[in-house]
């Protein structure tokens, strides 16, 4: 009897003494909330209703000012394409019909003006493309009969904004190319760079965060998924765009399949998405009345905000409908504890091991059932 009587005082006060896999959380509902550094929350479908997920709603997004028909200024490093004809042939200038029209491309110079042959020296900054074209109309004059010039934009050095940081090929793109956003800007330069920035499958939206920049200002931060759910803002030339890697962590601990760090796949993701993600509890192991929820205090904003713990108890059949309700946060900590069986058993089972051994030397046969 003396092995039995061991094994019932160290089952009954040795959890005291044997620490198990977490914290003991049985004292949090027995102590008062007043002298704890947190507050404790039991999630029932009337307490949930507070810490729902954010709904995602789409909504129009602000686009760029820029309209199709909106005046574009050339300036210093902007390269341009000017074309020449005339109506009849035999002239300097060939016709429409015919080739050879093509005068090469001018890169504006730091004067701003370009040079054009049978033309000479054209002041073009600050101009648009139409004013272009009649000043190289008359700048012509007599030398050509019924000119008509056409001149275009071949790459644009004034009109872009900078895309840079974790994207797959950063650089310059030009508004004039139909770039109106943010988006759109982060778009055209292949996205986000991902595990492989060399064209790769791009992690999810809810990892990145966008910085926009505006003569040396920052106007937006604001995360990709929320970019793309309607908060995208429009571009201005000389705008900087930063794509930089912000992942939204969550960390499960305890009696779980697979217990660690895991990315919020999605911004309004809920308690028992979150616990799918780590294949849920270990039937064994897991104290069904015990999953807490460990949430830090907005410390930034408010100095003085106490942290939260929530409690769910996974045995009453409503609370799958709670956890489908209640919104996870970036940094929770999710803990299922352990049943008060299996920390006992974690106590007995060195015990009897033991006492096995002791047994087996003296010739003695220790029966299982009292364990």
């Amino acid at each position: 009897m003396l092995p039995v009587a061991i094994a019932l005082g160290l089952g009954t006060g040795g959890c005291s003494a044997l620490s198990g896999d977490g914290p003991w959380m049985g004292g949090a509902g027995s102590t008062s909330t007043e002298a704890l550094p947190f507050d404790v929350i039991d999630l029932t479908p009337t307490t949930v209703a507070a810490f729902r997920p954010p709904t995602s709603v789409d909504r129009p997004s602000i686009t760029s000012t820029l309209s199709a028909g909106a005046r574009v200024a050339v300036a210093p490093g902007d390269v341009m394409r000017v074309r020449i004809f005339e109506a009849y042939a035999g002239n300097i200038f060939p016709t429409i019909q015919t080739p050879g029209a093509d005068l090469g491309t001018q890169r504006v110079g730091d004067d701003g003006n370009i040079n054009v042959p049978y033309v000479g020296v054209v002041r073009v900054a600050g101009l648009d493309l139409p004013e272009i074209e009649r000043r190289i109309v008359q700048q012509i004059g007599a030398k050509a009969q019924d000119p008509q010039v056409i001149v275009e934009i071949v790459a644009d050095r004034t009109h872009t904004v900078m895309v840079s940081g974790d994207v797959k090929n950063p650089g310059r793109v030009s508004v004039l190319e139909g770039v109106r956003s943010v988006v759109d800007a982060i778009n055209n330069r292949g996205g986000p760079a991902g595990p492989a920035s060399a064209g790769g499958a791009a992690q999810g939206a809810t990892q990145y965060e966008v910085v926009l920049r505006r003569h040396g200002q920052v106007i937006l931060t604001a995360q990709y998924s929320e970019l793309l759910a309607g908060a995208d803002v429009g571009i201005q030339k000389g705008d900087e765009i930063v794509v930089r890697p912000n992942s939204k962590l969550f960390t499960v601990l305890g009696a779980v399949q697979r217990a660690g760090n895991y990315e919020m796949s999605k911004p309004n993701l809920t308690l028992l998405e979150a616990l799918g993600q780590v294949s849920g509890l270990k039937d064994e192991r897991a104290n069904k009345t015990g999953v807490y929820v460990f949430r830090m205090g907005d410390l930034l904003n408010n100095p003085t905000a106490k942290a939260r713990v929530f409690r769910l108890d996974l045995q009453q059949p409503v609370s799958i409908f709670v956890a489908q309700q209640f919104g996870m946060q970036a940094r929770d900590v999710v803990y299922v504890s352990n049943s008060p069986l299996y920390e006992y058993d974690k106590i007995l089972a060195p015990i009897y091991r033991t006492f096995s051994i002791v047994g087996v030397a003296r010739g003695t046969v220790i029966p299982t059932t009292l364990f």
